[in-house]
């Protein structure tokens, strides 16, 4: 029997547009290439994909669920949806759910003009919320002696585990508890600054998303983060 090729384009549509992608491609990978913008705040080039915030559902014909974009495998004859109003609600739905689980003030945040959530709900029309806020009240951590982790401002994306574990190798970060109970921790619960495990390198840091992970000595808007996928990439393709 002949070697399956590795390389079989597949033939899908996304919002109505033909494209194709190679094996063990992602809708959202797919997308991308072919500049369709799907909305996400987990996704990190160079990183594996959790499927954590849910910003990039799709609607897939003969599914009957919403299905992660980043997550997904393309597939032969895939048609599938990206944009829609219904898609668009659900997404605005999401960022204020993220915006009132716990404490986003942009105006006294250090990443605020650098924040994605923000960006995303610049895009996305999301200038006010309708849910009431849970005024969460989580502890802010700055024992380390070059950054703090502010909690209030984690959306649990754990771009920041993956990092730390899949790049630098250290596996410092990891979640505990569940649903609105659920928290980043550090080497099991302890505090950054005693943590035995972290090399300080500042990854972590780099990549996150919002004003969870930040730089000590930063004013509010200050907090700008360097562009992190090229040495993650590089990475990547060396580990493999």
């Amino acid at each position: 029997m002949p070697e399956r090729n590795q390389y079989q384009v597949k033939t899908l549509t996304i919002d109505g547009k033909e494209v194709c992608a190679a094996e063990h491609q992602t809708i959202l990978e797919v997308a991308r290439e072919n500049g369709i913008d799907i909305p996400t705040l987990c996704h990190f080039e160079g990183l594996n994909e959790i499927g954590a915030c849910r910003l990039c559902l799709v609607e897939v014909k003969g599914s009957n669920k919403l299905l992660p974009a980043c997550y997904t495998q393309a597939q032969e004859g895939m048609e599938v949806t990206a944009h829609s109003p219904q898609l668009q609600e659900y997404r605005q739905l999401i960022l204020e759910l993220l915006f009132t689980e716990r404490n986003h003030v942009c105006a006294v945040c250090v990443s605020s003009g650098n924040c994605e959530l923000q960006t995303m709900a610049q895009q996305l029309g999301v200038n006010h919320v309708t849910l009431p806020y849970l005024h969460i009240k989580c502890a802010t951590d700055g024992s380390h002696k070059r950054f703090v982790a502010d909690h209030n401002r984690c959306i649990l994306c754990a771009r920041c585990l993956r990092v730390c574990d899949e790049i630098e190798g250290a596996h410092t970060w990891d979640i505990t508890g569940r649903g609105i109970g659920a928290r980043m921790i550090s080497d099991l619960g302890e505090r950054w600054g005693d943590s035995e495990t972290c090399t300080s390198c500042g990854k972590c840091v780099s990549v996150c998303p919002v004003g969870a992970l930040v730089e000590k000595g930063k004013a509010v808007a200050e907090m700008t983060k360097p562009n992190f996928l090229p040495y993650l990439l590089q990475m990547r393709g060396e580990a493999q």
